[in-house]
């Protein structure tokens, strides 16, 4: 029987993270979408204004007996930089920011080790936003599974293919065979 649990992480474009998450062994879907805003079924153009609150994120189903969470934690901030407050890249406003929503306490209070144990690797003080899950709205159909379809696009090819590769080399252990 699988130990099936659901994580919520933002690192600047939904995209980015959910290439790098997917090719995790253990990881079982990654949904692209909307979460910590007041908009209700917000769509991608509205987010795009920062108005309504809503970072973009990807909320992973993951069998933590195959990859736990503080490992997908650890995956996650270091595939992003969780330093910039609502910035990543060129990618700037509150949509972009680094956040973990959390599900449960559980999920709260190791989120919290982990920042405070990859702190000091950092150059600056992390800035990522740790709050409780409210509403998750599912992306467009177009942002599902980006750059699996896409990743001869320029942007793919210029920001999201070399994070992949870094990754690669980093956590080769815990990449799905196909990966």
């Amino acid at each position: 029987m699988k130990n099936i649990q659901i994580a919520t992480f933002g690192g600047g474009c939904f995209w980015c993270v959910e290439a790098v998450i997917q090719r995790l062994k253990g990881v079982e879907k990654v949904v692209s979408g909307y979460t910590g805003g007041i908009t209700k079924n917000p769509t991608y153009r509205e987010i795009c204004n920062g108005n309504t609150g809503h970072a973009e994120v990807i909320q992973v189903t993951f069998d933590a007996d195959i990859i736990t969470y503080d490992e997908l934690l650890a995956i996650f901030m270091t595939s992003h930089d969780p330093t910039t407050l609502n910035r990543q890249g060129a990618d700037y406003g509150t949509q972009y920011r680094s956040v973990i929503y959390y599900h449960n306490a559980d999920q709260k209070a190791v989120a919290e080790e982990v920042i405070e144990i990859i702190n000091p690797s950092f150059d600056n003080k992390i800035v990522t936003e740790l709050s409780p899950l409210n509403v998750f709205y599912p992306a467009e159909g177009y942002h599902q599974n980006y750059y699996n379809q896409n990743n001869s696009a320029r942007y793919c090819n210029a920001v999201i293919t070399p994070k992949v590769k870094k990754k690669k080399k980093m956590y080769a252990d815990k990449l799905k065979e196909n990966a």
